[in-house]
């Protein structure tokens, strides 16, 4: 468990002063903080960073870009093989499955445990203002007072795939100061597979009694969850049906090894301990830096093919090709950068 930090504090989590905080503290009063010094404040735990930090990775100038690459360096300066320790847990399903309710819960569960938790609940976008139509306060309950707790909403921007476009960066620097981070995507349905390319761990919800429970499944969703998740467990026999015929469906997949977990966040809560357990289980299986790793160069190279089609690939010599330029590349390195870097190559050819 991280130790947390109140945003007055300038000291190590186990007494004394330390200078970067003290520098940060300095410049919280007479300027912005810089990249690196945000950095530093969430590697110490200190929760209240992280607002200037979503609004740093947010920004899209080359100004802010650059402060990013360096909040990205000091996070992962003392970290777990390069990588921010914290587990980034998905939760994706279709509008009305229940995803907020049960973030609050989780929120709670994780809490109770001591552990400190981050949510960057991902909301469709306002035509009117272009930010976040719904706000978090509205979606899913917390304690505003509690050091351990920081929830965001973010706008998709329109984007598909559930997601908004600074999610990645946003979670995985918070991932440095918390023990969980949790994502909430949009909720529109099939198109959210992104998600699978950002976290570690992926829950898809599952709401009984709408139809057929395994349609939304369909389109490569079936390959995303690590977990399911059957809200509204306190409907009892139909519910439960849902969570037999779902674990069914991936018996026949060959995914044996996905758990399926049924839970009601209403009163009287349940499953959601087994829930938080069959997460970590996950977690426990993985080679984070490894993974991550992977990841961010599979969505570069994605990137790059959705922006510069066919054609950009083949000038680079064809996906494999493309795919051996990133290998050479630090474990490290961002997807931006990563872009930058099959760019560069295509520019040259």
């Amino acid at each position: 468990m991280k130790p947390l930090r109140q945003s007055s504090a300038g000291e190590h989590p186990g007494g004394g002063s330390s200078p970067a905080l003290g520098a940060a503290r300095a410049g919280r009063a007479g300027r912005p903080s810089s990249g690196t010094e945000l950095g530093e404040r969430l590697r110490a735990g200190d929760l209240s960073a992280a607002p200037a930090v979503l609004n740093l990775v947010e920004n899209r100038t080359d100004a802010a870009r650059e402060e990013v690459v360096l909040l990205q360096k000091a996070v992962a300066a003392a970290a777990l093989g390069g990588e921010a320790p914290g587990h980034v847990v998905g939760v994706t399903g279709p509008p009305g499955a229940g995803k907020s309710s049960l973030l609050s819960e989780l929120v709670r569960t994780w809490r109770a445990g001591a552990r400190s938790v981050a949510v960057l609940a991902v909301d469709p976008s306002s035509r009117r203002t272009r930010g976040s139509l719904l706000g978090d306060r509205a979606r899913i309950a917390f304690d505003p007072t509690d050091p351990g707790t920081f929830i965001r909403s973010t706008a998709a921007g329109g984007r598909l795939g559930g997601l908004a476009p600074a999610t990645r960066a946003a979670a995985h620097a918070l991932a440095a100061a918390v023990d969980v981070v949790l994502i909430e995507t949009v909720g529109v349905g099939q198109a959210e597979v992104e998600v699978a390319d950002v976290v570690d761990s992926v829950a898809v919800v599952v709401q009984p009694g709408s139809g057929d429970a395994l349609q939304f499944l369909k389109a490569g969703i079936m390959e995303v969850p690590d977990v399911l998740v059957v809200t509204k467990a306190d409907l009892g026999d139909i519910a439960m049906r849902a969570r037999r015929d779902l674990a069914a469906a991936l018996r026949s997949l060959g995914e044996r090894d996905t758990r399926v977990v049924a839970v009601s966040s209403v009163s009287p809560v349940r499953g959601m301990d087994d829930l938080v357990a069959a997460l970590e289980v996950h977690r426990d299986t993985l080679d984070l830096p490894a993974m991550r790793r992977d990841k961010r160069r599979a969505s570069a190279l994605a990137a790059f093919a959705a922006e510069h089609g066919e054609r950009g690939l083949r000038v680079l010599g064809g996906p494999r090709a493309a795919a051996r330029l990133l290998v050479a590349e630090p474990a490290g390195a961002d997807v931006p950068a990563l872009v930058n870097v099959l760019e560069h190559h295509a520019h040259a050819r």
